[in-house]
């Protein structure tokens, strides 16, 4: 199938609710926050509402970092890091002011894509598993 080419705010929009699509799958309670609000992007609560996490898509967030790609196809990818690997991955800008850039390879690999469990279950019986996971990566 094609790929449609699509305006720079609807493909965040797209980004944003297949990262919700995602999580829901994984029993968390998701809700996208408004797209012009600073910080997260998406708030995201287990069944039993003992646990939040706050994730910002194609942006550093506190815990996680999604990157979703091919939002235009019948199969977007998604890629899912810690800051810490972010950090470890991106390269400065040589030019300009202080900017960083996460290059498509240095994300695009086996052990991100699609790697939805490292955030977790947010089900009632599966609550141990994630908050043990949360807490590696405090």
């Amino acid at each position: 199938m094609a790929t449609v080419r699509l305006a720079p705010l609807i493909t965040g929009n797209v980004g944003l609710y297949y990262c919700c699509y995602r999580l829901s799958l994984l029993e968390w309670n998701v809700m996208p926050t408004a797209r012009n609000a600073r910080g997260v992007d998406i708030i995201a609560y287990s069944a039993d509402a003992s646990r939040f996490l706050g994730i910002q898509v194609k942006a550093l967030s506190r815990r996680f970092w999604i990157i979703v790609n091919r939002v235009a196809s019948d199969t977007p990818s998604a890629f899912v890091l810690t800051p810490s690997e972010v950090k470890e991955r991106a390269v400065r800008v040589k030019s300009g002011p202080v900017q960083y850039f996460l290059q498509p390879p240095r994300y695009d690999q086996s052990q991100f894509k699609e790697a939805w469990d490292r955030i977790g279950h947010g089900g009632l019986e599966s609550g141990m598993a994630a908050s043990a996971t949360a807490e590696e990566e405090k």
